[in-house]
């Protein structure tokens, strides 16, 4: 019965996280660029619900958010994403991408878990899931325009970089949290608990 339950709390992380991610991006690509924060407010509701160790879970958030501001306004003053939006002034990354940020930090000890330890594995699938996202926002609209193939490649090399960074970082936190457990890297965080 646990694998069921550990499997549904999976399912439904992925299923919000998609949600959140259409939601933010169609909102910014029609002017609605509060739509994203909110959709992301409601899933990090569920899922502090869910989670055991809502601390680390949100330090995980908050240093994600900062990286992925940090990372976005990089992005706009290089000129390789402009995104729609203007909360704050540009270059500054919009909330709604910040947003974003946070809603994929929701995922890294649940759905994505499965990435702890395979740091290059972690690489492969930030370089292209984080490159294809942005790609797939631009092609919706909630960009300025396409990002070139220059830009692209920067994209795939950034997110190669920073997504086994913030998969290193949510397995630290939890082992901060819990310190008197030895997590495999490549074990379930609940069934880490319950052994």
């Amino acid at each position: 019965m646990k694998t069921y339950a550990v499997m549904g709390r999976k399912l439904l992380n992925i299923i919000l996280f998609q949600a959140a991610w259409f939601t933010a991006v169609l909102g910014a690509a029609s002017g609605n660029e509060w739509y994203g924060p909110l959709a992301v407010a409601l899933v990090l509701l569920v899922h502090f619900v869910l989670m055991e160790d809502r601390l680390s879970e949100l330090s995980l958030l908050l240093v994600t958010g900062i990286l992925g501001f940090c990372f976005d306004t990089a992005l706009s003053v290089a000129g390789i994403v402009t995104p729609r939006g203007d909360i704050l002034p540009h270059p500054f990354s919009q909330p709604w991408m910040v947003s974003l940020w946070l809603n994929f930090a929701a995922t890294l000890n649940v759905s994505l878990e499965w990435l702890k330890g395979r740091y290059l594995l972690a690489a492969i699938f930030g370089a292209v899931g984080g490159a294809g996202s942005y790609y797939g926002g631009a092609r919706l609209g909630a960009t300025l325009a396409l990002p070139d193939v220059q830009g692209i490649i920067i994209l795939i090399v950034g997110w190669g970089i920073v997504t086994p960074i913030l998969v290193w970082l949510a397995g630290r936190f939890q082992k901060k949290a819990f310190p008197e457990k030895q997590f495999d890297e490549n074990t379930s965080h609940t069934e880490g608990r319950k052994a």
